[in-house]
């Protein structure tokens, strides 16, 4: 009988963190354990999801003002200012540079991009629990979320471009709560698109480009919301879909009046 597997031991397991005689334990009892090695499978998917998008930052170097810092007594040690040097590189330069589509009078809401990257990458990837609400009881969770966001929120409708509504999320933003609605193709292609009230004052845009590793993100603001659609397709397909996006969410703001 195959011994009994540890949950720790299936995140080490895809992680490559066990020993040889443990990885073939672990190997035996995933061929004797469909559902634990679909499990794995959905982890692995988002592990490289993840490095996708997120390896070139890390590979970046330390930034030359936090390299330069002194050190006192009491000062943060040399490993707190390498995390401090980590957040600063996600946070200027996470999935790349929008190069042609800023002004220097425009700043680009790298955290409102960043925070939509992520959540794509986190939970496009599942296979049993992609979204919250699934799309069965669309009216709930298009409620749901305008309720929670304190505002009218509509879900685009993209039926004539291929994808499907597969439902939707709550989640936590940097400015209040974020919504994440999650749509299919027949090729089990996802995008989602990510909105969030905008309450930094930012000004009306038009659709910016942020591609970074096969991630494509368009993301734009409109009449106080900002709005993310996130998705490994060509630009063009993306495009597309944005444009849709943005023609279906400004009637329906503007019928909310």
């Amino acid at each position: 009988m195959t011994e009994r597997v540890r949950e720790d031991e299936l995140h080490a397991y895809v992680d490559g963190q066990l020993d040889e005689a443990r990885r073939l334990a672990v190997e035996a009892w995933l061929a004797a354990s469909p559902a634990d090695a679909a499990r794995v499978r959905d982890w692995a998917q988002q592990n490289r999801a993840l490095h996708a998008a997120f390896d070139p930052v890390l590979n970046e170097p330390l930034p030359v003002a936090l390299a330069r810092l002194p050190q006192r007594d009491g000062a943060r040690k040399p490993w707190k200012m390498a995390v401090a040097a980590a957040f600063a590189v996600a946070a200027s330069g996470l999935l790349g540079y929008a190069a042609g589509l800023r002004s220097a009078a425009e700043a680009v809401p790298v955290r409102f991009v960043q925070d939509a990257a992520v959540a794509h990458a986190v939970f496009s990837p599942e296979v049993r629990h992609p979204v919250e609400v699934d799309a069965s009881q669309s009216a709930h969770l298009v409620g749901w979320l305008s309720k929670r966001l304190g505002a009218p929120l509509h879900a685009p409708d993209f039926g004539a471009l291929g994808f499907e509504l597969l439902g939707g999320r709550l989640l936590p933003g940097e400015t209040g709560p974020v919504a994440q609605f999650m749509y299919q193709d027949a090729a089990q292609r996802r995008v989602t698109l990510y909105v969030r009230r905008d309450a930094t004052g930012n000004r009306e845009t038009a659709f910016r480009r942020i591609h970074e590793n096969g991630l494509e993100v368009f993301y734009w603001i409109d009449r106080g919301f900002g709005y993310a659609l996130s998705g490994a397709l060509d630009a063009a397909r993306m495009r597309a879909l944005a444009d849709a996006a943005y023609r279906q969410l400004a009637r329906g703001e503007a019928a909310d009046g």
